[in-house]
């Protein structure tokens, strides 16, 4: 039993660092927690609702679910060596405070640095052992709120993304793109879109928070930066094609990001799109970016949406 308790605490700690420290592919546990909780909430009659709470009650779940989990994995390791392992203070019989419930007890009272010590450990190693635990709890606390800190930055340069292409939305004509102001606003987008892709990538837990607003909602808004890149793949300024193809080749990163590690569509990149739109509850379809779009720009929106 303590060896299923030492296991138990190995397990959680890489979960925490393969989540937080060394996202390479999520740490198992909590993506199964984060994706459960997404899930869930997409078969809730009031999705919008239910889907803006998955991300932050998912978070509060995963947290939930590692300190649960190294108290109980603790207290598998005290409870064999109770009671002639352990000092109690006066007015405590050993024999009736020997179970598992006071083997968790002493895990809670560990973990959480409280230091009651009404019942401490005695024998030699437990010694050793009762520290060890309140230095994870400290590291539990700490990755809690380094993950907090983390996430919420990168949800805000999301949605600044997102919103900054709402502006763009109708508002770039032919002409205005196809000049260095239009290269520096596509090579500014490329750069945008980079820095989200490495925000999926090392904050993962990030993809399951939802953005109500429609404006400040990346997959409603990603289709604005696709067909922006396609208009100008045809300008006659040679900068604005460079960036233009720089800013496809960030999309391409992106959708390759959000293919490979949440939606599994095996598709192009307007599939990809087209179904990060769809599992946030919105149904991407590009405006045009200029009055008097061509129509091969509008049937190319509309073939990425099928």
């Amino acid at each position: 039993m303590t060896f299923l308790g030492a296991a138990l605490v190995m397990v959680i700690l890489r979960d925490m660092f393969h989540t937080i420290w060394h996202p390479t592919r999520h740490g198992g546990l909590s993506r199964l927690v984060m994706t459960g909780m997404w899930r869930l909430s997409s078969h809730l009659r009031i999705r919008r609702r239910a889907a803006g709470l998955a991300g932050p009650l998912g978070m509060v779940c995963v947290v939930s679910v590692w300190a649960l989990t190294v108290a109980v994995a603790w207290a598998l390791v005290y409870w064999p060596h109770m009671p002639e392992g352990f000092s109690y203070s006066a007015g405590l019989v050993p024999a009736e405070h020997a179970g598992p419930v006071d083997a968790l007890y002493v895990s809670l009272v560990t973990l959480a640095t409280l230091g009651l010590g009404d019942i401490a450990p005695a024998a030699g190693w437990l010694r050793i052992v009762g520290p060890l635990e309140a230095l994870v709890g400290f590291a539990l606390l700490s990755a809690t709120v380094a993950w907090i800190l983390g996430i919420y930055p990168a949800l805000a340069r999301r949605r600044t993304l997102a919103l900054r292409l709402s502006h763009v939305r109708g508002g770039v004509t032919t002409r205005e793109l196809d000049s260095d102001g239009g290269a520096a606003l596509l090579d500014s987008l490329a750069s945008a879109v980079s820095v989200i892709t490495v925000d999926f990538l090392q904050y993962a837990e990030s993809y399951y928070f939802y953005d109500g607003d429609e404006n400040t909602s990346l997959p409603r808004q990603i289709g604005h930066a696709v067909s922006l890149a396609e208009l100008a793949e045809s300008a006659h300024h040679p900068d604005v094609r460079l960036a233009a193809m720089m800013l496809r080749r960030a999309l391409g990163d992106l959708a390759t990001v959000l293919d490979e590690r949440f939606l599994h569509t095996g598709g192009d990149h307007g599939r990809v799109f087209a179904s990060y739109a769809s599992d946030h509850g919105n149904h991407m379809r590009p405006e045009p970016t200029h009055q008097g779009e061509s129509d091969a720009s509008s049937a190319g929106g509309e073939e990425r949406e099928r």
